[in-house]
């Protein structure tokens, strides 16, 4: 019986249960024997194992997170790690590996098959929704549920104050959370990393709406950037990337509004409320499909590629392709943003 391992990488969001479970249910429909590796390419590099069967992962429905940990470990930033990750597929006897993660994990992925022919398969998650080959990703749907629901709650105590609320929501490069969720939530601005912020057309869209209504939400994505009273030293992980969590934007940006508009402003971040919880419908089934077909591109021999949605389809595209380029938000949806938003003379992109 061929063995396949299974991975998860980077931060968690919901829907990865759901696709180990949608993956070994299939795998081992096909005869293959599963085992999952701990926390991430970490697990690769130890040889670290959990066992993964259909009994097993049976219970993992609705759970959120993932069964079997997850990290944000890059084996070509370790010493040895390359070496040691290639030498875990003879150890273990691994057939196959299926990595599930965003951008980082699907890069080592791809970079692992294209120098050293590694035979592993991709399954995209990000909360983030920013890869550019897969129309969406699971995790996303239920980030932006559980943000709106914040926002929601934001804007009934903001009314009964009379305030301006500033939600701070995830999205690392990509806007496409904040875009969501402030379209969605009614929000009376949204700032997100695409764009740079007009500090004078945020003041006088939040002056206007809270004219009209006594209250007004701004909804923020974590990595805007803002002008700084000087350079400041940022934290990064091992892919290269600022640690987000040490910003506080969301109350930089009730700082700023406070001052240009003279109304009382509160800001709430929801970071990784959004990470966790049971995942929505969408992201429940997506996921799912997710993981079956990936099964089906090890039993083809298809190494080197990810499951991807193409409308309502899952095809398989070259992980190269997947990792080339990020998904941003685009300037059809700047259009529609400040169209909802009420921004004089910013609507004039035709969708």
């Amino acid at each position: 019986m061929k063995k396949i391992g299974i991975l998860t990488g980077g931060g968690d969001c919901p829907g990865l249960n759901q696709a180990i479970r949608g993956a070994v249910y299939k795998l081992h429909a096909l005869g293959f024997e599963c085992v999952g590796l701990e926390d991430g390419w970490k697990g690769m590099i130890q040889a670290k194992t959990v066992p993964l069967d259909v009994d097993i992962v049976e219970d993992l429905a609705s759970r959120g997170g993932t069964m079997i940990g997850s990290s944000r470990t890059n084996p070509f930033k370790k010493e040895g790690g390359v070496a040691a990750t290639l030498a875990t597929f003879k150890k273990l006897g691994l057939h196959g590996l299926i990595a599930m993660g965003g951008e980082d994990t699907l890069g080592v992925a791809a970079k692992l098959f294209r120098e050293h022919q590694a035979p592993v398969v991709g399954v995209p998650k990000t909360m983030d929704n920013d890869l550019s080959a897969t129309d969406y990703t699971f995790g996303f749907d239920t980030a932006v549920s559980v943000a709106m629901d914040a926002a929601a709650r934001l804007l009934d105590t903001g009314r009964s104050h009379r305030r301006v609320m500033v939600l701070e929501v995830m999205g690392r490069h990509a806007g496409w959370v904040a875009l969501y969720t402030g379209i969605a939530a009614g929000a009376d601005y949204v700032c997100i990393p695409e764009r740079k912020v007009d500090v004078k057309a945020m003041a006088a869209a939040v002056k206007a709406a809270h004219a009209r209504k006594k209250v007004a939400l701004v909804v923020v994505s974590e990595a805007i950037e803002l002008e700084q009273d000087g350079p400041k030293e940022e934290k990064l992980d091992e892919f290269g990337h600022m640690l987000l969590q040490e910003r506080e934007v969301g109350e930089q940006v009730a700082e700023i509004i406070e001052k240009e508009t003279g109304i009382e402003t509160r800001h709430a971040t929801i970071g990784h409320i959004q990470r966790g919880g049971h995942p929505t419908l969408f992201d429940r089934l997506l996921a799912t499909r997710a993981g079956i077909f990936a099964a089906e591109l090890v039993e083809d021999g298809k190494f080197g590629f990810m499951a991807a949605l193409r409308g309502n389809d899952m095809v398989a595209v070259s992980l190269d392709e997947a990792t080339a380029k990020l998904k941003t938000v685009t300037l059809e949806w700047f259009g529609i943003l400040d169209t909802m938003c009420r921004i004089p003379g910013g609507n004039t992109v035709k969708v």
